[in-house]
């Protein structure tokens, strides 16, 4: 355990020579006291767990706060100790972020209760601040790593989970490495007779394809040297377990299809020596056409840069090229995480993530308005489309970029510009091309919305194949709202028959004094 403690500290002193390693090591023996006596279900002593999860936030290079943070994230809720008492020996900021880690276990939820709270808090918390995501991602992966220890229906569940929630919100923070990660953990549980068919079928190909990818590795380095650029690095990825399990899908199983099974990422010092590499390759290889992506210039909404191709090489084989930066290399792998990495007290990233993050924040108020269990899981259900899926960019006529979901619309399209636009829509164009309004957009798109301003009310047939919450809010509102005009125009027409005539029998029966009073005898 102690050898576990040193290698933390040598590893957070690698990349912070300046560290507070006194204080990670005082969050440490805080912890293992705190926790004394108890276990985990793996039969561990449970100190193991924050440990594990302190030494993933350190291999990705993060403060000392948030790693003490990790080190003491399930303090207050599995002992007796406080978030007061954490305040007192380790700080303001400290304690902020392991209230915003702490589950609501001693609120005392059960079954579904207990997991919509959760959500709810850990939506929250990380709008209030998103270092909370980090090390709750920390303390993901590593139960995921010991999932083995839980009962199978905890296993699936947990693992679902992680795959419909917390890999998708690390993809949508650009944060690469957790959410491979956490996917390929996750999928042997959730869907073990598919993860084994793709595991087969990936480490029969990944094996020949990776000798190949050796050879065409050496002739571009020369290539590249011949041409004076300077390199930093190339290297050979596999792509991963999830990723490719999803693309296998998609190309009806067949990984013949699969072009970046094995791919090259060649890192550059600079943006202009990205873009001469990419011209190197090409002189030598033809690319396939409408396979060249340049996410320097038009980065993907997580922020993620990279030129990407994909060329015939020798032999006929296929094979990407990633070229990128080492800073672009660095963001897209860590995503958010990379803007902590020389800023201790985390001021400059929190400033430079204020603008990325707004989807954060409606988010958070969208958890806070849902009260009712039933229609917060509702609601769950369209923020796993809405939010967390794969997102695309798509360029309005002025070259504003509009961030949707994969398969967004153009009236997704138009109700993310603005809603009267989305109201009155009556066509698009996209690529100077007329198309229907249910055409799914792709990134890259640029789309143009044709309206007529004397439509009164969107069409409700859009609920059909709308992909946004924020469209189908607002179609459902003006939908209800011409629902209630009609019927109050119906109620007022039936009154206004009635006014018309009134037989006299009712006329005298609501006035007894217009009756007239026959002559006593």
């Amino acid at each position: 355990m102690r050898g576990r403690v040193e290698n933390l500290l040598e590893k957070i002193h690698s990349y912070n020579p300046k560290a507070d390693l006194d204080m990670v090591r005082l969050a440490f023996e805080f912890a293992e006291h705190a926790h004394k006596g108890q276990m985990r279900s793996s039969g561990e002593p449970y100190i193991i767990h924050p440990l594990a999860a302190a030494e993933i936030l350190a291999d990705m290079k993060l403060p000392t706060n948030i790693i003490i943070a990790g080190l003491l994230h399930d303090v207050p809720e599995d002992t007796p100790v406080t978030i007061a008492d954490i305040r007192k020996n380790f700080g303001d900021d400290v304690a902020s972020m392991v209230s915003g880690i702490t589950k609501l276990g001693k609120l005392k939820y059960r079954g579904v209760d207990r997991y919509i709270e959760n959500l709810r808090k850990m939506f929250v918390a990380m709008a209030s601040d998103v270092r909370v995501i980090m090390i709750k991602f920390a303390d993901r992966i590593h139960n995921l790593e010991t999932l083995g220890a839980l009962p199978p229906n905890k296993q699936k569940r947990v693992a679902m989970e992680s795959l419909e929630i917390y890999a998708p919100i690390a993809n949508r923070l650009g944060m690469n490495e957790m959410r491979t990660r956490i996917e390929d953990l996750a999928f042997r549980y959730a869907m073990p007779k598919e993860y084994e068919w793709a595991s087969s079928l990936a480490s029969k190909a990944a094996s020949a394809k990776e000798r190949y990818i050796a050879r065409i590795k050496s002739v571009i380095e020369k290539d590249l040297r011949d041409a004076h650029l300077p390199i930093v690095q190339i290297q050979g990825r596999v792509k991963h377990l999830y990723s490719l399990y999803q693309k296998l899908l998609k190309h009806e199983r067949d990984i013949v299809q699969i072009h970046d099974l094995v791919a090259l990422r060649v890192l550059m010092p600079s943006v202009g020596d990205c873009y001469a590499a990419l011209g190197i390759i090409h002189q030598r290889w033809k690319p396939l056409s409408g396979r060249i992506k340049d996410y320097i210039a038009q980065p993907k909404p997580n922020g993620y840069k990279s030129l990407h191709t994909t060329v015939f090489c020798d032999e006929g084989e296929i094979v990407e090229f990633q070229i990128r930066t080492v800073e672009m290399h660095e963001e897209a792998e860590r995503g958010i995480a990379a803007h902590w990495r020389y800023d201790e007290d985390g001021k400059q990233a929190q400033a430079a993530l204020a603008a990325q993050l707004g989807w954060v924040k409606d988010l958070a108020e969208n958890q806070r308005q849902i009260r009712d269990n039933d229609a917060y899981l509702e609601s769950l259900e369209t923020m796993k489309i809405d939010v967390f899926q794969n997102r695309i960019f798509v360029f309005t006529p002025k070259g504003d970029v509009i961030d949707l979901p994969e398969g967004a619309t153009p009236v997704d399209f138009g109700y993310a510009i603005h809603t009267d636009i989305g109201n009155t829509c009556v066509g698009a164009r996209v690529n100077d091309q007329i198309v229907s309004l249910d055409s799914p957009l792709h990134s890259g798109d640029y789309c143009e919305i044709i309206v007529d301003k004397n439509r009164k009310a969107p069409n409700p047939d859009w609920l059909t194949f709308i992909k946004t919450s924020h469209a189908r809010s607002h179609i459902r509102t003006m939908a209800k709202s011409k629902l209630n005009k009609w019927l109050k125009d119906l109620s007022d027409a039936e009154d206004g028959e009635q006014k018309k005539y009134v037989p006299p029998s009712a006329k005298t029966a609501r006035n007894p004094k217009s009756r007239k009073q026959k002559p006593s005898k």
